[in-house]
């Protein structure tokens, strides 16, 4: 498989699997500990701003092997707050441009998360409640794939057209092309969490009766459609990643053996990695969580579809790292909250790891 484990560890002086190069494509990452999208809910008018500069390239400083951004949607309605970022025009450009060549001049890939937050969108940001925005405070109405709300306190989506579902895809298109354009070498689809293709995706949110409805084949299809324009907005030898909520973790939603079918076609379509979360699509879900849970999903996709895979959740130790990718569970592990204690965390990994990963010149005299 392209980008398949890294080779065994026989000499004590090699590096460790987590810290070996990973290709796929024409891109290579310096190793395989990636920065997971964090949602910030501060980018006014959807532009980043000197806070994103400060956070994402202290992560490339850190010594991740790709930064990705937080949820960047594909237009003003598929932001999940008034205060989430965007990448809907030329002024969005410019203002990721300069975040996404920080990150590369510090030796890390830039990679962009493009988002419609569907049913979820127009609620507050965090600390003001997660509550739905009212129209007259700069909210708007969510669309969805069926007018379902996804809780007893969210507002209920526009159950969308045929005319809205073209016009989506065509803003995928359009963002992933504005993404490559400002100089991000990654482009991630999120299909996870309960936003717009997860939506489509689980029979949960989707009760539709047409072509994008009912078996499993239609649900899959505008996830699908995605891939394929996002695929063909992008130069051939970028990546493109997928990020799926594995399951629902409820009996009669979306599940691991749907996503295995589903990876397999994304493979078809152009996608390059898969990277494997869960849930967030049902309010009162019952979930495991504990320190690696998420696991298991990237190794059975990774093996039953054939497709390199990015392993995230509850990551927090280098040897449990180091252990995900040696014994070929997944091809790269994603962090978010221990990147938040810590942006440092992949240089003091490497060391306990016993490697040698320099740290910025900058940086040198803290050896």
């Amino acid at each position: 498989m392209k980008g398949g484990p890294a080779r065994k560890r026989s000499d004590p002086k090699a590096m460790s699997q987590l810290f070996t190069p990973f290709k796929l494509r024409d891109l290579e990452f310096r190793n395989r500990v990636f920065v997971s999208p964090m949602c910030q809910y501060s980018s006014p008018g959807g532009l980043p701003t000197d806070w994103h500069l400060v956070h994402l390239g202290s992560r490339a400083v850190g010594g991740a092997g790709l930064v990705m951004t937080e949820a960047t949607a594909v237009s003003p309605e598929g932001r999940i707050s008034p205060d989430d970022a965007g990448i809907w025009s030329d002024a969005h450009v410019a203002a990721w441009g300069r975040i996404a060549h920080f990150i590369r001049d510090q030796g890390a890939c830039p990679g962009m998360q493009i988002a419609h937050a569907g049913r979820k969108a127009s609620t507050h940001a965090p600390w003001q409640g997660n509550g739905p925005v009212p129209m007259a405070a700069g909210g708007w109405q969510p669309i969805g794939p069926s007018p379902i709300p996804f809780d007893a306190k969210s507002a209920s989506p526009r159950e969308m057209t045929a005319a809205d579902v073209d016009a989506v895809v065509a803003k995928f298109a359009e963002a992933a092309h504005r993404a490559i354009e400002a100089g991000f070498a990654v482009v991630e689809l999120h299909a996870a969490h309960g936003y717009l293709l997860h939506e489509f995706l689980s029979p949960i949110s989707n009760h539709r009766a047409d072509e994008y409805g009912g078996s499993l084949e239609n649900r899959m299809r505008l996830a699908l459609r995605v891939a394929r324009a996002v695929r063909g907005a992008m130069p051939a030898g970028s990546p493109l990643f997928v990020r799926l909520s594995v399951t629902d973790w409820v009996e009669g939603g979306w599940d691991l053996a749907q996503s295995i079918e589903l990876s397999k076609r994304l493979k078809e379509a152009g996608a390059d990695l898969i990277d494997c979360s869960s849930g967030a699509n049902v309010a009162d879900a019952k979930i495991p969580v504990g320190p690696g849970y998420q696991v298991p999903f990237a190794e059975a996709i990774r093996r039953d579809a054939a497709i390199a895979t990015g392993a995230v959740g509850m990551i927090t130790r280098p040897e449990q790292a180091e252990e995900i990718i040696a014994s070929g569970k997944a091809d790269a592990v994603l962090l978010a909250r221990e990147m938040l204690r810590d942006p440092y965390w992949p240089l003091r990994a490497a060391k306990a790891l016993g490697d040698k990963v320099a740290p910025p010149k900058q940086y040198g005299r803290a050896l």
